[in-house]
């Protein structure tokens, strides 16, 4: 069972308002699309539908400040808004602009910069990706070859950015492009943003994943042009920039309530699988070790998580923690992955991916309750490698807790 959270008659309260407003708002065809989602994000649409749901209510932006249009929760109560939502599948919303560029905006933007793209951001009107990786420049992304030179008021930007997530369906980009090259590799980065998707040069092709989905892409620039007024923080000085928002990309968002959604999705399958032809799959001794250490596993991070929503209430940044909240919750999410696979055992193995289409409702030779097995497992593999690999995160907390 999940930590008992010893939930004061405050925030009993507000859990008992937001299940009211899911049951209100969270309507079937959303409900459908978070039970679909076999990849990083829900359905697209059915995610930025979500997103203005949440906006209107005011509640879009729960780790925001209120004065950029945050709600000014608890560590706990944004903690019981996350689980409440998981566990009656509301779809995970594209969150490159709330988890990611926003708070860079908000530390190193200029007045003018947070006017015009924070209250977008918050109500869903505009839609981020993230240029960061470039073929041979990923865990090593102070290399990065990019190239942006100054023409009067604009940089022209020429390179290329892989593993895009959302660039096909995105209309913005944060990009880091290579302005200087004194110095160390680090010194010559700036952090820019492009305010269109259907900039001149601009051009996106698709990489189709194992699972069969579009998710990521390779993004072309060829002399793509973007107002030197939409650099965040100093010319050469990204790099401080970029570690900063990785630092919300590792650790801004809890993994444990989606994790404990999984293990009832786990747990489902488990019920009705059998062991080898005879028997059920919980009553088999090891398999239901695994499951309670993997249960275990999530127990621990929850720990951590609650800590890091702790400090970021507070105005502080994740720092190292975000890092071993990577580490335990990729591993983590990887080892149900496997469970779920091994418990469906030759029903995972089908290619069915018209059967994660919203509205699909043909027979599948794949139960309904493990379609998306399979195809988490494939993409998962991803998991411990962006965003910084879990080899890169255990030397941050070498260096940065441990000194060495």
């Amino acid at each position: 069972m999940p930590v008992d959270l010893a939930l004061s008659a405050q925030d009993e309260a507000f859990r008992g308002e937001v299940r009211r407003f899911l049951d209100d708002n969270l309507t079937e065809d959303l409900r459908e699309a978070g039970r679909k989602t076999g990849g990083v994000f829900a359905d697209v649409a059915a995610g930025v539908r979500w997103h203005k749901v949440l906006a209107r209510k005011g509640w879009s932006a729960p780790s925001w400040p209120t004065e950029h249009g945050g709600t000014g929760w608890s560590a706990i109560q944004r903690y019981i808004f996350s689980r409440e939502c998981t566990a009656v599948d509301a779809p995970r919303i594209f969150a490159m602009g709330l988890r990611m560029v926003g708070p860079v905006i908000m530390k190193y933007g200029t007045p003018e910069q947070k006017a015009k793209y924070l209250p977008r951001i918050v109500s869903g009107d505009i839609v981020f990706c993230q240029g960061y990786s470039e073929p041979g420049s990923g865990s090593d992304l102070a290399s990065l070859k990019t190239r942006a030179v100054r023409d009067g008021s604009d940089y022209v930007i020429n390179g290329t950015k892989i593993w895009t997530t959302g660039a096909h369906v995105a209309d913005h980009m944060f990009c880091l492009v290579r302005t200087g090259t004194e110095g160390k590799p680090q010194d010559g980065i700036s952090f820019v943003l492009i305010d269109s998707m259907e900039t001149p040069g601009l051009t996106v092709k698709p990489i189709v994943t194992l699972a069969g989905d579009h998710e990521v892409n390779q993004v072309f620039f060829d002399n793509v042009r973007t107002p030197v007024a939409n650099r965040i923080g100093p010319e050469n000085a990204g790099w401080t920039v970029a570690k900063y928002l990785l630092e919300f990309e590792r650790g801004g968002e809890a993994y444990t309530p989606n994790l404990y959604a999984r293990l009832d999705d786990l747990r489902r399958i488990v019920r009705e699988e059998a062991a080898d032809g005879s028997g059920k799959l919980a009553t088999e001794r090891s398999f239901a070790e695994r499951l309670a250490e993997a249960e275990m596993d999530i127990q621990a991070l929850e720990m951590i998580e609650l800590q890091v929503l702790s400090d970021l209430s507070k105005g502080k940044n994740p720092g190292a923690a975000s890092s071993a909240m990577k580490i335990r919750g990729s591993e983590t999410s990887q080892k149900i992955d496997h469970l779920g696979v091994e418990a469906l055992a030759w029903y995972a193995a089908p290619f069915e991916p018209e059967a994660r289409l919203l509205g699909h409702n043909a027979p599948t030779v794949t139960p309904e309750w493990g379609i998306t097995a399979m195809p988490l497992y494939l993409n998962n593999r991803a998991a411990s490698i962006y965003a910084g690999s879990n080899e890169v995160q255990r030397n941050i907390i070498a260096k940065a807790v441990l000194g060495l």
